[in-house]
């Protein structure tokens, strides 16, 4: 009996000293910390990247110069609607022959409004953010401002557009139009509009429209009938980048080409913005080299 009781000592003991070296081994192999990766380089002249969910900045380039924004202004054109208090997303907006002049007078990128037609505010929105209808934000600026002229009115939304932009603490961002085509002091950075579009983001609203990429809306003419509009989003990234929840893009001949992107992927959002790149091309494909370097950092 004793025998067989010290043999299962010796047993346990075996037992202990193996699991004791194995335990010693574990801790002087601690596993090699992966590299930090490599931050990229992108052609556009200015860039800011930051983790939505920290504010952390991931990726800055001139990030705080004043530039040209082109159309996302247009962020802020849906921002101070969407804030408005007691806003009704399906009051319904006639469409004013002032906003197809207004198109046709500066050349600018068209949600096709029909004179006449009843639009709901929630359709001018997707007007406004997908095709980037300049004639959707002037409609908005008209119905949101205050004032008994529609220079008033407009006036007074872009004194909101300030107003917000101040308030959010944006210091290098100034607006002086509705849409983007500006007088020479509309002007914002990458690091604000980033800012910028991260707050809009928290509505649910923006959220669900910047993200579509396509839509077909049914809106009232003028005679009551009905007619459907189809509007398509300019975000290339939509599609082609897995994750992409927006958020807008923006050209013109003194801003270039301006993209202010946004992508889910397992929980994370990584947010950013291009601004002045040299192409629709370029802008799309530092915008993807910038979010899969903010995922991975």
């Amino acid at each position: 009996m004793k025998t067989r009781i010290k043999g299962v000592r010796r047993l346990s003991a075996t037992a202990v000293t193996a699991a004791g070296a194995v335990l010693m081994t574990g801790a002087f192999a601690a596993p090699a910390q992966a590299a930090a990766p490599k931050a990229p380089a992108i052609t556009a002249p200015g860039g800011f990247v930051m983790n939505n969910g920290t504010g952390k900045a991931l990726f800055t380039k001139a990030a705080d110069a004043r530039r040209s924004i082109g159309s996302t202004t247009k962020i802020m054109t849906a921002q101070v609607v969407l804030t408005q208090k007691k806003l009704n997303l399906d009051t319904k907006v006639t469409v004013d022959k002032a906003y197809s002049d207004y198109i046709v007078a500066k050349t600018a990128s068209s949600a096709r409004l029909i004179v006449g037609d009843k639009v709901t505010v929630r359709q001018l929105l997707y007007g406004l953010m997908l095709p980037s209808g300049c004639d959707a934000a002037y409609a908005l600026a008209d119905k949101f401002g205050t004032g008994s002229t529609r220079a008033a009115r407009v006036k007074s939304f872009i004194g909101q557009m300030n107003t917000s932009a101040k308030n959010l603490g944006l210091k290098n961002t100034h607006f002086d139009s509705f849409d983007g085509i500006g007088n020479g002091a509309n002007y914002s950075t990458p690091r604000d509009l980033t800012k910028l579009a991260s707050s809009a983001l928290k509505n649910p609203t923006f959220r669900t429209v910047v993200q579509t990429k396509a839509t077909k809306q049914k809106v009232t003419t003028k005679s009551g009938g009905y007619r459907y509009m189809s509007w398509t989003n300019t975000n290339n990234l939509l599609g082609s980048y897995q994750g992409t929840i927006g958020v807008k893009t923006g050209s013109g001949p003194e801003a270039k080409y301006c993209l202010v992107f946004a992508a889910t992927r397992n929980g994370k959002t990584v947010i950013g913005t291009v601004l002045a790149s040299s192409s629709a091309a370029n802008r799309t494909a530092d915008a993807k080299k910038l979010l899969d370097y903010g995922f991975k950092a």
